[in-house]
């Protein structure tokens, strides 16, 4: 997924237990994450349950929908009509994948109003990866081959979760993100076999995204303290550092097929880890972007909530349209 955390700052706490019935359906839901079988919006699930899944999904919404941004800015710009035509179709999905992940978090029972606010006010968390600046067109295909590489390799075992809707969104969004991996890594190809000077470009964007992809997984499974929860859940299936050796270890080989060098001095092969080694992440830069001091923090946000309100007579306009159907529809009945 296109997030870290799971912490949403003001969110209520939890509701008390209703009754004495509650134990037995905690009993059930247990039984039921024994099985490995899915909850489904009307099954009754645990508040600490619903409001991490309220979390996680919304902020994978918001990673969707801030991630259209940067690559977004290089559609008028990219070099030919067909590298246009795919960028503006791959933007498309991102907007689309936002909007699927917003439905399946609505059926929490949780209003859509409500979590675009908590973005728009940065009460809610993104992706730390949307707030690096794209200064290239090497860098709209290092998106595609590393970040949206790292998005596949988090997001597979999501089909796998155990809410239904969740797990249903993500089998759409995987495939289509399969296509935004493939297109990046086929624009960086293209550009290795050019000039020098192409190549160039693209070996400074892989040194400056590949460590800030790496911190995409999340923190070290030590400081990562809601993941034995959500791996209890089945809502996580594989860990943070699992799953970024897995991205490595997948990675270096697609690199020297490529042509490029990746940034990081302390990779070599382990034989007897049977994975690549690769150098300590800098934390302290992952959590100071987090928390809203990174290289477009403040602009991504900005051109968020100016685009919603922009967009303010389009949805004032439909909900006219809606409400005059409805007014025609009793009409008729009546």
């Amino acid at each position: 997924m296109y997030t870290q955390s799971l912490d949403l700052p003001g969110q209520p706490a939890e509701r008390p237990l209703a009754d004495a019935s509650v134990a037995d359906r905690q009993s059930a839901f247990d039984a039921r994450m024994a099985e490995d079988a899915k909850i489904e919006p009307m099954d009754w699930m645990p508040d600490a349950y619903r409001k991490t899944l309220v979390r996680q999904i919304s902020q994978h919404a918001h990673s969707e929908i801030i991630g259209m941004q940067p690559e977004g800015n290089w559609i008028s710009r990219a070099p030919s009509l067909k590298r246009k035509a795919i960028l503006l179709a791959k933007v498309q999905d991102e907007g689309g994948h936002g909007l699927y992940l917003y439905s399946a978090a609505e059926t929490l029972d949780v209003s859509r109003d409500d979590l675009v606010d908590a973005l728009h006010t940065g009460r809610a968390k993104y992706s730390s990866i949307f707030n690096y600046p794209t200064l290239t067109w090497a860098d709209v295909g290092v998106i595609g081959w590393l970040v949206d590489g790292a998005a596949i390799m988090n997001q597979i075992p999501l089909c796998r979760c155990s809410y239904g809707p969740y797990a249903r969104a993500m089998i759409r969004i995987c495939k289509e993100e399969s296509f935004h991996q493939r297109q990046g890594y086929d624009a960086l190809l293209a550009m290795m076999r050019g000039t020098e000077a192409q190549r160039a470009m693209v070996q400074e964007a892989v040194d400056r995204w590949w460590f800030p992809v790496l911190m995409m997984f999340g923190p070290p499974d030590a400081a990562s303290t809601n993941s034995t929860q959500t791996m209890a859940w089945g809502i996580k299936r594989i860990s943070n550092d699992d799953l970024r050796q897995k991205f490595v270890d997948a990675t270096v080989e697609q690199a020297r097929i490529l042509g490029v060098t990746l940034p990081d001095p302390g990779l070599q092969w382990n034989a007897e880890r049977g994975h690549y080694d690769y150098s300590p992440l800098d934390w302290e830069e992952f959590w100071r972007v987090i928390n809203g001091d990174g290289p477009c923090n403040r602009e991504r946000l900005a051109t968020r909530v100016k685009a919603h309100e922009d967009g303010a007579w389009v949805r004032e306009a439909a909900l006219a349209h809606a409400e005059k159907r409805a007014r025609r529809t009793q009409a008729k009945a009546a």
